[in-house]
């Protein structure tokens, strides 16, 4: 259906009940839905927001426009684990449509303060003649998960930036606080970040722009984080325009990263170890990843698998994307890897070791599982998932331990989308070594973390259910080893 502007921005409470049950059987009996990752009741989910530990629970918003899968007046939907891999989606804890946040609630963080959790989210707000103007307000959120709007803005649009001006990261710095926000440069048009310094979250002093080595950040900046990892400062952001001799990619846009032995608050200066941002995710499908410290220190990481812009098969349903697996993140030997967590083995049932010597390894795999597969080196193959037994319609892994690379090739699983955006993504892997490969499949969704998590591709697909076997499109690949398990829904 086409949706007109007024059908995007009219309040929530002109859509009926049965309306809303409707969408939600919809979207529920979907043979896409994922089943552990979370995912819409209907609608659209995009952005994380709010990642956070608060009253002995996790918690992570989402931003949410319930009635299709479009973006039209955003809220934040409210979701809490207690292990970080069993999700509750409570519904809708910050709704748009005040003065500030006309048009919808975008995308924020949080920070615990005292006995309450501060929410700092950026409102959109349209004018007549539907000019943009962006705000960064907060809430606060209680024990009982009732969310209080504070009632003015935290910090207005700075008269040197455009509209592009959101997606503030709050945090606690000794008794300060900073909010790190996206932005566009009004006389350059350039990404760039800004910080802002308060010392009781109601008066805000500008501190300009983040200064930094990175070089050429596109012509805006999404959903700047920084975070803590192994004593290091890592600095996690969405450059939208990038050009491609400062990050070679085919996603629409992507989501890099950078490492800093520091990052110096009272001079405003991020010193990174390379000047080359890195990608996040090797895969397809990831943006506007958000992650956080936890109070013992750990660094937890989750994201949007979608990619703004693109048209994918679920929007026929009236629903759209996903958040990524919970990833913990370490630095070892300078590099990053991302885990799931240890938590992921709660969903794990029916064990079978994979049979030696043979294509076939597991001939009706279903729709939910994660595949543990190790690769002697000096093989080359193709692992086929979802899967008719054939290359002909399949999700194809392509290796080679002898020269180095994996390959994942989605051009024959089920229905096409995003092309125009290529239908291949390839990692440089260690010539001469064996490969590891811990692949979690979730209905359309496939997780793909290699050799412990030092790269992770992601990516959707939506093949048919039918198409279930796991195997080697060739018989000659003869060291391997491995696990498979049926996970549960979350």
């Amino acid at each position: 259906m086409a949706w007109t502007r007024e059908q995007r921005y009219q309040d929530y409470s002109n859509y009926s009940e049965t309306l809303i049950d409707g969408l939600e059987k919809q979207a529920d009996t979907s043979r896409y839905k994922p089943k552990f990752h979370i995912s819409p009741k209907s609608g659209l989910l995009n952005d994380p927001n709010g990642f956070s530990f608060f009253d002995g629970q996790w918690h992570v918003f989402y931003q949410a426009f319930p009635f299709g899968p479009v973006h039209g007046l955003k809220s934040w939907v409210h979701c809490t684990s207690d292990d970080l891999v069993h999700w509750h989606n409570l519904g809708v804890a910050l709704p748009a449509g005040d003065r500030y946040d006309s048009h919808g609630a975008y995308s924020g963080s949080a920070q615990v303060i005292g006995d309450r959790l501060f929410l700092m989210y950026t409102g959109n707000v349209r004018t007549q003649d539907w000019q943009r103007k962006s705000y960064q307000n907060g809430a606060w959120m209680d024990k009982d998960n009732q969310v209080t709007k504070v009632t003015k803005p935290l910090i207005e649009q700075p008269a040197y930036v455009t509209d592009h001006f959101r997606d503030p990261q709050l945090l606690k710095v000794n008794h300060e606080y900073y909010a790190l926000i996206g932005a566009q440069d009004k006389q350059t048009l350039q990404g760039e970040m800004s910080l802002f310094q308060s010392s009781d979250l109601k008066t805000w002093h500008d501190r300009g722009y983040v200064k930094h080595n990175l070089n050429n950040l596109g012509y805006m900046v999404e959903c700047p984080n920084l975070i803590d990892v192994d004593n290091k400062k890592f600095l996690i952001f969405c450059p939208q325009g990038l050009p491609q001799n400062e990050l070679a990619t085919a996603n629409i846009y992507p989501n890099v990263y950078a490492i800093s032995d520091h990052f110096d608050f009272e001079q405003n200066i991020f010193q990174a170890d390379s000047n080359k941002m890195v990608q996040l995710d090797d895969g397809f499908d990831v943006y506007a990843s958000q992650a956080f410290n936890a109070p013992d220190g750990s660094a937890y990481l989750i994201s949007w698998i979608g990619l703004p812009e693109i048209t994918y098969p679920t929007d026929q349903e009236n629903w759209a994307h996903c958040l990524s697996l919970v990833k913990q993140l370490k630095i070892i030997d300078g590099k990053l890897y991302q885990k799931p967590v240890a938590a992921m083995a709660k969903l794990r049932d029916n064990e079978q070791i994979l049979p030696k010597k043979e294509r076939v390894l597991v001939e009706n795999a279903g729709q939910q599982y994660e595949l543990k597969l190790t690769l002697g080196a000096n093989q080359i193959g193709n692992l086929l998932l979802a899967s008719d037994g054939t290359t002909e319609h399949a999700l194809q892994l392509k290796f080679d331990t002898t020269e180095g690379y994996l390959l994942v090739d989605r051009a024959n699983v089920g229905e096409k989308f995003a092309t125009e955006f290529g239908e291949q993504r390839q990692i440089g892997l260690t010539p001469n070594k064996s490969l590891t490969l811990d692949i979690f499949v979730d209905h359309s969704v496939c997780e793909i973390f290699v050799n412990g998590g030092q790269k992770v591709m992601t990516l959707r697909y939506f093949a048919e259910n039918t198409h279930t076997t796991i195997a080697f499109s060739n018989e000659e690949i003869r060291d391997y080893s491995g696990q498979y398990f049926t996970l549960q829904d979350m």
